[in-house]
Order: structure tokens, then sequence, then C-alpha cells
């Protein structure tokens, strides 16, 4: 009988089963796939993750980034450097989340990956996960199994307060040696932007769309744009997968379980940064379900509260500033992106230095003075 099992072994797995081990409890993290494993994704972790850690994590960043370079339909550019702050870490996913879990075992995690989740019960006060590779048992349960992992519906959730966005992406090889700017263009894509991500051995190139709308065939839109690269995208082994942005409060645990990551929604609904929020639920997962242990009966419901108050309420401002942003690009671009203050804000969110709290309320006015009569 483990204290945790812990379904996923990804940021907030990794992240749950290393607070928790630290602790000193039992933890077991099942991972469906064999790690070290492969995944789509642009690999951009704001560099205020470490202060969550004692250890370091310079083995498993790529590459760090100090200048954000813009563009409206892959002209009219704004490079914005990162002064005074700490460049953003690049990483790539099968290194950085096997990094996380490997931190994890050296306290005690067990880990077993290849291995399957195919159904869970709830029965005699403790969670059965079943696997084909046959039953384990713990009293409590942390799902960390992603957009598309049948956890959150296993445990009841079947109406979580969600925003389902796309995504398609690659990695392309290159020479990019040295390569120090991270790149985003506004325009060519409706309601959603594309990133080009440097890594030491080559680019991650993507297309995200977060607003529904309009169909677009971000196939071909990424294609072109890859091509200012020397990129010929449509060569590459390319990735689409959902993202679960953050819609509003909601409940995050139920019977001795809770939900962390992305299986929690907790996805950026303005810059779909995904990897900080994961990392921090799995942080508040591992807190709460240690509280748990030790008899507190309202550490589980704590846990929703922290997640909602800490991370949510400033999503809210997130969401807010996308739904126009979003909707009005060529005056977001003009009136917010190309102002200097601007991109210093943004990089300061990016590295975790101010939340968009602090500055929503001006960025709104300033974004709704662009297209409504009397608002400056």
């Amino acid at each position: 009988m483990f204290d945790c099992i812990i379904v996923g072994a990804g940021p907030s797995g990794g992240s749950a089963a290393y607070h928790l081990s630290k602790r000193g409890r039992s933890v077991l993290l099942l991972e469906a796939e064999s790690l070290p494993r492969y995944k789509p994704c642009g690999g951009g972790v704001s560099p205020a993750v470490a202060q969550w850690f004692d250890f370091d994590f310079s083995p498993a960043i790529s590459l760090r980034v100090d200048k954000i370079r813009y563009t409206w339909k892959t002209e009219d550019p704004v490079v914005a450097n990162l002064q005074d702050l700490e460049p953003v870490w690049m990483v790539r996913r099968d290194v950085f989340d096997h990094y996380l879990v490997q931190q994890a075992q050296k306290l005690g995690t067990e880990l077993r990956d290849s291995t399957a989740v195919t159904s869970i019960e709830f029965k005699g006060g403790h969670w059965q996960v079943n696997t084909a590779s046959g039953p384990v048992e713990a009293k409590y349960l942390i799902a960390c199994d992603g957009a598309k992992g049948p956890m959150a519906k296993w445990l009841g959730f079947k109406d979580r307060k969600r925003r389902l966005a796309g995504a398609l992406e690659a990695e392309a090889p290159a020479d990019v040696q040295h390569q120090d700017t991270a790149h985003f263009e506004f325009g060519m894509v409706k309601n959603g932007y594309i990133w080009n991500f440097p890594k030491a051995e080559g680019y991650s190139i993507g297309i995200g769309t977060f607003i529904g709308g309009e169909r677009q065939d971000v196939r071909d839109i990424v294609t072109e744009y890859a091509k200012s690269f020397g990129v010929d995208f449509k060569s590459i082994k390319q990735y689409g997968h959902p993202l679960c942005l953050w819609d509003g409060q909601q409940v995050l645990h139920t019977q001795n379980a809770l939900l962390a990551g992305e299986a929690a929604c907790v996805v950026d609904p303005f810059t779909a940064e995904g990897i900080r929020p994961a990392l921090f639920t799995g942080m508040l997962a591992a807190e709460a379900i240690d509280k748990a242990l030790t008899g507190d009966i309202n550490a589980l419901e704590g846990y929703s509260n922290r997640v909602n108050t800490e991370w949510g309420a400033d999503m809210q401002w997130a969401q807010r500033i996308s739904n126009v942003f979003y909707r009005v690009p060529g005056i977001g671009y003009r009136v917010g992106v190309k102002r200097p203050s601007a991109t210093k804000i943004m990089g300061q969110i990016l590295c975790g230095k101010i939340r968009y709290g602090d500055v929503a309320g001006r960025a709104i006015k300033r974004l709704g003075g662009g297209f409504l009569p009397g608002m400056g």
C-alpha cells in the first residue's frame, strides 16, 4: 500500500512525486510510455520555477534565451531584450521530464514506466489502480495524465470548466548554435500565434489557436512561416495536440484524489504556457496529500482553493487580455506589442517577476481604446 500513486510522469507528475518523496511519503509514479519519451512542446520554461525545487535544473536546459522577437505577418519586427531578468529556459521535454523524475527517484519515488492504467476503483478507503501488469494500491491518487488522459473522467470530473484549444508543432534540425532569441508571429493565424523557439540542435516551430472561430488551414500557415527560417515544415514529423486552457474556477479534488497539470486545465489562456503551472500544481498537490496523510480532512479542498486563488485568479486576467487581444490582434500589436513598456512587462510575466493582475486593467483599457470610442 503506497501513500500515493501518481498517474503520468510529465512536469506535474514529476513535481508531485519529488515533493511527496521529499516529505518521506511512499510514492508510485506510473507512466504509460517508456522514459525518456518524446513530447511535442515549445519547451519555454520560466526560470521562476527554480524557487520550488532545491536542485539545479541546468542539465535539463537546452538553451537560455534573453531576446524575444515579435513580427506582424512576418514584418514590422520588434526585438525585446530581457534586461535585468534571468533568461527564459528552452527545454526538450524528453530530457526535462525525465530529469525531474530522476530527482524524485533519488528521494525514493518508485517509477514504473511502460505501464498504462486500465481502470481505477475506490474501495475500502483507498484506491486500486489497475494496470496491464496487475493492480496497485494507495491511500491517495493524483491524476497527472494530461489533456487527453482518461483519469479526470474516471474520477467523475465530467463537467470541468475548461476551454479546449489546439496546437500543431514540429522539431526541425538546424544550425542554431548560440541562438538566443525566441520568435513570436502574430497576424498570420487568427485567434492565436506562431512560435519558433531555438534548441541546441534546432528549432521548435508551432502554431496555436486559443479562441474558437473560423476554420483555418494551420498547416499551410505555419509551413509558409517556417520558410523564413529555411525550414520545410511539411517534410518533418508534425504533432497535433489539444490544450486545456484555464476557463474559470473549478473543483480539482474528489474522494482521496486530485487533478494536477493539464488534467486540471491550468494552461495559460493568453500564452499557452503549461510547464510552469504544471510544476506549481504538482507541488501544491504534494503538499495537500502530505497534509491529508497526517489527518487534515480539509487538505484536498484546500488544494482546490489554493489553485483557484494562487493561479486561477491571475489566469482570469490572462483570459480577459486574451479575449481582447486575439479578437483584434492588429490593434493589439500596434498599441500593445510595439510599446517598449509592453514587451518589458511580458518578459517580466514570462520570468515570473510580475503577474497579469498587476498590469491587466491598464492593458485592457489600452487595447480597448484602440477600437472603442471614448476609451484611451
